[in-house]
């Protein structure tokens, strides 16, 4: 059975051809939902996941029409992507999702109907300034999330740390359902204070190369005691009057900021998590290793902590929607 998985996230566009659990061949453009945003239609979002889709089934010898199952995730289910649809209230596991999904012809980006899985959110309702911040929600992390449960056999409660430019906390309870989320900027704000501020010049403008865990433990420190704004300040005090190199002074900035989001998941009601939670961690290499540094020696956590590797967390996204689509028999 040939499937073809689409991933539409912000920026960027992923597509992978599939036969059975086994990945064939990949494509990725440059094309997401903040094209829509600046366009006003989705003509060029259409015309990219189309270029993709052909690019994926070329690379494998393949064509769209020999195609048996696609499955679209990601912002692609927003008001910006290919269809709208609502989000599933937590809890949510992958029989919710399953049903929750939509078929839907798009003639213009594919022969085939395509089933879209819709994103999860926080049971928060008449959100107001009184609960605002207990509301959070997902489009794409639920099939990672999906895909993780399935790949680590999770049976127990965790939360799967999903770092980037949106640092993604989901909550998993023991049921192996979404039970809610947490996002940051994380990942844009460490872009931005690196490249477009006075520590620009302090970091050469580059991220860390490879972890100091001494520095990146006082970054975060710094940030829990007098603030992130001045932890960021503090990379150029070490810069002007110490022996810090530029790679130590970008993992204390590091530090910094992953160091906050820990703070967010130690008081944001938006999840509910005790000291005991496990922790499971992925993204880039270097992301992963530094959230797992700061869990493992923050006294508060005292739950496991996996750190998964690259063939663990390979076609994520993919990988967890055809979880779902074999959950509503669309998958043998």
């Amino acid at each position: 059975m040939n499937i073809l998985t689409i991933d539409t996230g912000t920026t960027n566009t992923r597509v992978t051809v599939w036969r059975g659990n086994a990945p064939l061949g990949h494509a990725s453009r440059e094309i997401g939902v903040r094209d829509t945003a600046i366009t006003g239609t989705t003509a060029r979002l259409i015309a990219g996941i189309r270029d993709a889709m052909q690019a994926a089934v070329a690379e494998v010898g393949l064509t769209l029409n020999a195609m048996d199952c696609v499955l679209a995730s990601g912002m692609i289910t927003s008001n910006l992507g290919l269809h709208e649809l609502p989000h599933l209230v937590a809890p949510a596991g992958r029989e919710a999702l399953a049903q929750g999904m939509a078929r839907v012809s798009i003639a213009d980006v594919c022969p085939q109907d395509i089933w879209f899985v819709p994103g999860v959110r926080n049971p928060v309702e008449d959100v107001g300034l009184h609960n605002c911040e207990a509301m959070d929600m997902m489009r794409g992390e639920e099939t990672e999330a999906i895909a993780l449960i399935d790949r680590l056999a999770l049976r127990e409660p965790a939360v799967i740390m999903l770092p980037g430019s949106h640092s993604k906390f989901v909550h998993v309870d023991g049921a192996q359902r979404i039970a809610g989320c947490i996002t940051t900027i994380a990942g844009e704000l460490l872009d931005v204070i690196t490249h477009n501020t006075l520590l620009t010049d302090t970091l050469s403008g580059e991220f860390a190369d490879t972890l100091a865990p001494d520095m990146l433990l006082a970054g975060a420190r710094s940030a829990a005691r007098v603030g992130l704004a001045r932890a960021c300040f503090t990379v150029r005090i070490l810069d002007r009057f110490t022996s810090h190199d530029r790679n130590a002074r970008a993992n204390y900035l590091l530090g910094a900021v992953l160091g906050s989001d820990l703070v967010t998941l130690k008081n944001s009601s938006a999840i509910h998590i005790n000291a005991n939670t496990k922790f499971v961690i992925a993204g880039k290499p270097l992301l992963r290793e530094a959230l797992a540094i700061l869990a493992r020696a923050d006294e508060f956590f005292s739950g496991s902590v996996t750190v998964t590797s690259d063939e663990q967390q390979a076609d994520l996204a993919g990988f967890g929607a055809m979880c779902i689509a074999k959950a509503r028999g669309l998958i043998q």
